[in-house]
């Protein structure tokens, strides 16, 4: 008897979205593998498909059954089962009967609390055909949908309307409804090169059939069908395609047959920002642009089609007339924008509100403008500059270019104060003050634009903490969690040694006295330090190293970024542990002391163990020495040099008592503890380096 066969689901639908297929065919893949190791049923290998009208699952050597399991279940302690006449007690009655059984059905098993009453059972394991409809139901609710909809008179909900349903086992295709639908073993092909329902003799068919009715189901096999037709095109131009991979993740969720076309524009529209066409291209039409071997965008696009035409020069021709009005928009807004200074438009941001408490982006621009200036000046950057372009940050947000295409937002800035003359400092700080715009993008690269980027996010971000609206759970509708992120990178990864509390005291005072909270700049610095925390996670540095660093409270990015590193090495050596542990122990030991315990210099004459002699001495060179590379940032070789005083340490603690009857030897002691703290409080608190262990 067959131990296995080759499992087939489809949903088939109406078109899906687009940007959503590939997460929705991933997860259905996931929802059907889960379904089977919940119950036990081995496979083999896995095949998903995602198509614009279908998702799918192709499993091969799926188990028919699962293997029987033992179950055992424990009941009361054995000591309590009978009373003092043998007869059974309510404990072990109710047990027995919860069970189904009498008393003397149930066994007694060992276990780490003693002898206890069980119960032993054998589990049939789960049968493949009566649990396949349940899998496939339950992988379809656990499906990322964030809408549901209905269609007819049906209460069915799915993210788009299902007309077909394959469920397959083999041979074998009923197995109940799905979705209100009977399943079978009938799908359909291409909307346009295929008519009726196609039957499917074996679930390994699947992607022969359909290929042959024009549909490519898989969506990576179809991904890399588009990118290689794409690049074939813009060869025959000695182009080069410009493929995004959100265009080529979106492009093969529109299409079923892939078919590449170019088309063409006119060349006088080169002279709008590239930016603006591209975008025109890539997010209204879903086309490729092209450019040259020295980057510059040429008066080209490819567009995927889903059909084979006969006619393809029609095709060309109507995505050409499409395009054309949306470029012509676009030349129109940029020569209309020119006419008036990126300065003349300071006036109409008075009309656009920042935040309703917090004003317009009028008074954000002036504030910026000022908070720039001075972040400029600590850097060595130019100032006036900084103050410039401070002051026209924002003011492209009133052009009509920035109205039709928001992700214009910067980079026509940056146009239209070349334009305007102003100097390349300042039209390149216009459009880089938003770099970083997500995780992993390109930095600001001048200082004026990094003074802006930095001034413009702590503006938001104590303005929107000052008046009570902090991020909350996954709620932060004014992107402060990665206003934070792009301000440590900027200091961090530019090596721009700002004082973040300093700073952020700064762009406080941008504000009326009675605008924010008080202690508004220390819950803003709390809270940016705080995202270093999934920074260094990332980079898989343990946690308590950035609480050993983050205990001083600092507030220098970059210097943060060099003490963690320092001590993370630190942790590496041999010697940390030990160090970090009768760190550990010397603060408890301080900690203790009472409020007004002053401690004072160690007085060599009160020294008299060997072991303390030693560790007084041994401290004062390499604490000397560790002080001569701190004055240099030299955090790492400060720690290296401490790390020589583990032996006399740890002699120390062995060899002396500390809390002597002789309150003068006991104070001397206990200020030696105190200078050895201090000596590695100035890099960091290494006693949280001390993990405790399990026993």
């Amino acid at each position: 008897m067959k131990q296995t066969e080759t499992l087939l689901v489809e949903l088939g639908t109406e078109e899906l979205p687009p940007k959503a297929l590939k997460t929705l065919g991933t997860a259905f893949r996931d929802g059907i593998v889960t379904g089977l190791a919940q119950r036990g049923l081995t496979h083999g290998a896995v095949r998903w498909f995602a198509a614009p009208r279908r998702l799918a699952v192709l499993i091969q050597d799926v188990a028919l059954q699962a293997p029987d399991r033992e179950q055992e279940i424990q009941g009361p302690p054995a000591d309590r089962a009978r009373d003092e006449q043998g007869n059974w007690t309510p404990a072990a009655v109710g047990f027995a009967r919860k069970q189904g059984l009498e008393p003397e059905a149930l066994t007694v098993v060992d276990t780490p609390k003693g002898p206890r009453l069980c119960l032993r059972t054998t589990l049939a394991g789960a049968q493949l055909r009566s649990s396949f409809n349940d899998i496939i139901h339950e992988s379809i609710r656990e499906l990322p949908i964030p809408k549901r909809m209905r269609w007819g008179a049906s209460r069915i909900e799915f993210v788009r309307p299902v007309h077909w349903v394959v469920a397959m086992l083999g041979g074998e295709s009923d197995f109940g409804s799905v979705l209100g639908l009977p399943t079978g073993n009938t799908t359909r092909g291409h909307r346009f090169h295929s008519s009726g329902e196609i039957r499917l003799e074996r679930p390994e068919d699947y992607a022969e059939t359909l290929a042959g009715a024009k549909v490519i189901a898989d969506f990576e096999e179809r991904r890399a069908m588009i990118r290689e037709q794409v690049e074939v095109e813009a060869s025959a131009l000695n182009a080069q395609a410009v493929i995004d991979t959100d265009l080529l993740d979106e492009v093969t969720g529109l299409v079923e047959w892939p078919v590449a076309l170019t088309g063409n524009f006119e060349p006088r529209f080169l002279s709008v920002p590239a930016e603006a066409l591209v975008s025109s291209m890539k997010e209204h039409q879903k086309y490729f642009h092209l450019v040259d071997a020295d980057g510059a965008l040429l008066p080209h696009f490819i567009t995927l089609c889903n059909i084979e035409s006969k006619d393809p020069a029609q095709v060309i021709a109507g995505n050409e007339r499409v395009i054309r009005p949306r470029l012509s928009d676009a030349a129109f807004f940029f020569e209309t924008d020119k006419q008036h200074s990126l300065f003349s438009r300071l006036e109409g941001l008075r009309n656009i509100v920042f935040q309703q408490k917090l004003g317009s982006l009028y008074d954000k621009s002036q504030r910026v403008s000022r908070l720039a200036g001075e972040l400029a000046a600590q850097l060595g950057g130019n100032v006036a500059d900084a103050e410039r372009a401070g002051l026209l940050c924002k003011a492209d947000l009133g052009t009509q270019m920035v109205l039709e295409f928001a992700d214009m937002q910067g980079i026509a800035g940056a146009y239209y104060a070349r334009h305007d003359g102003e100097s390349p400092e300042v039209a390149a700080a216009v459009e880089e003050h938003y770099w970083p715009r997500y995780a992993g993008d390109r930095l600001p690269q001048g200082l004026t634009a990094a003074a802006m980027g930095v001034a413009d996010r702590l503006d938001t971000l104590v303005g929107i903490f000052g008046i009570g609206q902090p991020p909350t759970g996954s709620r932060d509708p004014f992107a402060l969690r990665r206003a934070s992120l792009a301000v440590l990178r900027i200091l961090v990864e530019k090596e721009l040694d700002l004082d973040l509390r300093e700073c952020l005291a700064l762009a406080v005072q941008g504000y009326s006295a009675d605008a924010l909270a008080e202690g508004t700049a220390e819950q803003v610095l709390d809270y940016m330090l705080e995202r270093f925390r999934a920074w260094y996670e990332e980079l898989d540095i343990p946690a308590e190293v950035f609480k050993a660093v983050s205990a001083n409270k600092p507030g220098r990015p970059l210097d943060v970024q060099r003490r963690v590193l320092a001590v993370h090495a630190f942790s590496q050596l041999p010697e940390a542990a030990a160090l970090a542990a009768a760190n550990k122990r010397v603060s408890n030991i301080l900690d203790k002391l009472e409020d007004g315990f002053r401690f004072g210099d160690v007085r060599s004459d009160l020294l008299q163990d060997p072991a303390e002699h030693t560790l007084a001495e041994r401290l004062a060179v390499l604490g000397s020495e560790s002080e001569g590379h701190l004055a240099e940032g030299a955090y790492s070789e400060a720690l290296s040099c401490l790390a020589a005083l583990q032996a006399p340490v740890d002699a120390f603690f062995d060899e002396v008592m500390v809390n002597t009857e002789d309150p003068v030897l006991r104070g001397n002691r206990l200020s030696l503890l105190h200078s050895l703290r201090e000596r590695f409080l100035r890099v960091a608190d290494i006693s949280q380096l001390a993990v405790p262990r399990n026993n």
